[in-house]
Formats: structure tokens, sequence, C-alpha cells
């Protein structure tokens, strides 16, 4: 068995702002766009020069809401942050105000909260901005965001918010919890699932390693032997890496003729405030792998509510084959250091997450 060693460089800096098969990288909506001048996203908003107001409740074709129950459309962020503290109850990364807030920071579009409340309480809120970009109503926050869970005091709510949402509207990722706890009330579609690794039976990665079939374990011993022949340095926590990654895993995808969500400026900024905003809710970690004096690799992870999530990555797996296998053992180990119960890989397969990781299913919801 190989043990890791790790050496630390706690150089963090005024930051402003896997890949084997394919990177998790998830690109936006299918496409990234650049957009040429960031003080202009979001002009073509619909009702965007309101900031907050109320809507008729009755005013729903069909859907017959409680009369005691008021529909409010808020657009004014600090408002929108009382109610998400409010309303919310962070059990993943993705429910964290802070996570939400760096892509807002970054796109500039407007928000939408729809807020059902009667005189006495506000009792859900569904949380949206307006994509300019792919002319639709999505997460507050961008459909990167995943694991997503409805903001309500009641489920009964949960469809009265789906049917005054505007349209057209694209919920996506969203979290089993909320799906099932709807049954059949809510016409929810199967979505890309997630893939996550439960650590509280294992010691290190060779107790992983273990459960996995002999050819599959095979795989990953010789990657990793592959790339201990190199001597790799591990080093944690030189945020400085950021731009390496995103040069990194950009050079990757382009050399697959596959379109860098890196592209979009505003999507390399989202993940520097990511960096920036850590510390309020979860915790960031990075991890570089150098190899002779040349950086094969770098990890973005966030630490939150005993899991942690691998958030982004660039691997130079043109100059260092396995290099994606071998990051994938060195986090295993650090994430069972570091005492915690579960790894996630975010969403989608990438063709090779399936192979090694258990599947969650998420759902999506769509109004044309």
């Amino acid at each position: 068995m190989s043990n890791f060693e790790f050496s630390s460089n706690s150089g963090f800096s005024n930051i402003t702002n896997k890949e084997e098969i394919e990177p998790p990288d998830r690109p936006i909506g299918g496409s990234a766009r650049l957009a040429n001048n960031n003080s202009k996203v979001g002009q073509r908003e619909p009702l965007q020069h309101l900031g907050s107001f109320f809507v008729d409740p009755l005013s729903f074709g069909r859907l017959a809401l409680p009369k005691d129950i008021n529909v409010e459309i808020i657009s004014d962020i600090e408002h929108c942050h009382r109610l998400w503290l409010e309303l919310a109850s962070p059990k993943t990364l993705f429910d964290t105000w802070e996570f939400r807030f760096a892509f807002y920071s970054a796109y500039l579009y407007r928000p939408y909260f729809i807020l059902l409340k009667n005189r006495k309480e506000n009792l859900a809120l569904l949380p949206l901005w307006y994509n300019p970009d792919e002319k639709r109503y999505e997460w507050f926050g961008s459909d990167w965001q995943e694991e997503v869970v409805f903001l309500s005091k009641d489920p009964e709510y949960i469809p009265i918010l789906l049917q005054v949402a505007p349209s057209p509207l694209l919920l996506n990722a969203i979290a089993p919890r909320s799906a099932f706890l709807l049954g059949k009330t809510v016409a929810f579609e199967p979505d890309s699932a997630k893939y996550v690794l439960h650590l509280e039976k294992f010691s290190n990665h060779e107790d992983y390693l273990a459960t996995l079939k002999k050819n599959e374990r095979h795989s990953m011993r010789k990657d990793r032997r592959r790339i201990e022949r190199q001597s790799p340095e591990i080093i944690i926590d030189h945020f400085e890496d950021y731009d390496s990654l995103v040069e990194i895993s950009k050079k990757r995808l382009l050399e697959k003729n596959k379109e860098p969500d890196w592209l979009d400026p505003r999507r390399i900024e989202a993940f520097r405030r990511v960096i920036n905003l850590g510390g309020r809710s979860y915790q960031n970690r990075m991890i570089t792998i150098k190899i002779n004096g040349k950086i094969a690799g770098v990890d973005l992870i966030a630490l939150f509510n005993n899991a942690y999530f691998t958030v982004k990555c660039g691997y130079n797996v043109a100059e260092f084959p396995g290099i994606g296998n071998y990051f994938n053992l060195v986090e295993i180990d650090d994430a069972i250091k570091l005492g915690f119960k579960k790894i996630d890989f975010l969403q989608n397969n990438y063709t090779w997450k399936s192979r090694w990781f258990e599947a969650v299913p998420l759902f999506k919801y769509q109004k044309k």
C-alpha cells in the first residue's frame, strides 16, 4: 500500500475573484457564451425595473390559492438574503447563501424570488434568477447548483410555487428528498445523476480499492504506480494555483474539441469568488500535485457538513497519464484523514464516474 505524503503551503493570497476520460466540468446550459459587457447583463429580463411587488393570488388560471396567501416577487438582493437565512436549512454546499452568492456576484443576473406569505409569516420561497443568455428562469446561482431542495415550511406550498413561477423555467438537479416528498403531485423528470463515495467503512484508499472489481482495482493501482514513480509533490491550500487549474482544464477540453465553460470570464470569476467567500459557511481546500516542478493537476474542494465536495479540477493528462485516478485516491485519503463521511463527486457521469462511485438520482422540472 502506498502512503501519500502531503506538504502544506498556506499561500492563500487575496484572490478577488477529473479528468481521465472527461472532466467534471459542466457547460453553461449546453454551451458557454461569452459576454463582452458584464455591466449590461440582465437588460432583457422581464419586469427588471421592479424591485419587489405583490401579485394577485387569484390570477393563476385554474389554481385555487387559499385566500389568506399572498404572492410577492423580490429582486432586491439584501431582501433575498434575509429570506434565504429565514427559510433555508443548509445541508449541502449548494444550500449555502455564500456559494450561490458567488455566482450572483459574478453574473449579476437579476434575482426573481417568489415568496408565499400570509399575514403572520413567510411560508415558502422559490429562489430564481432570469438568465438572459438562455432566455429562461432558473435557480438563483445558475444551473450549476445541484441537489437543490425547495424552501417551504410545508410541502403543500411547493406546487403553488411551481404554478405561479414564470416561464420558460428550468429547475435542474432537484434533490430526491424534495422530489419524493411530493409524490405524483408534481411532474418531475429524471435529470443526470450525481456520484458519491461513502467513507465510513474505510481507513484509507486501499480499503476502497478492495471493494472494486479486479480489473478496476488493477487499473487504479497501475495509475497510482505510474505517478508515484515520478515522485509527485502534493501541496495543500496553495490557492494561487486557481489560475493554473483554469488554464489546464481549458487546454484539456479544447484539445478534445469541447467548449470549456471557462471561456466565459464570468465563470472564472464565479469560482474565484467561491474561494474568497470560503470560511463563512463552507471551507475551501485546494490540492496541487507537481511532478519535476511542473503542475500536473489542481483540485478545488469545498468542505461542508461532513461532506468533501470536489468542485473544480484541471489535470494535465497529456503529459501525466493516470493523474486523474491518482487524484481520486489522494482525495479519498485526504477526506478520511480530515474525518469526512462522504466525498461528493457532483453531477454527470462523464463516462467514468459510474465505474467507481455510487449514483444518486436527481430530478428536474420545466415550464416552456
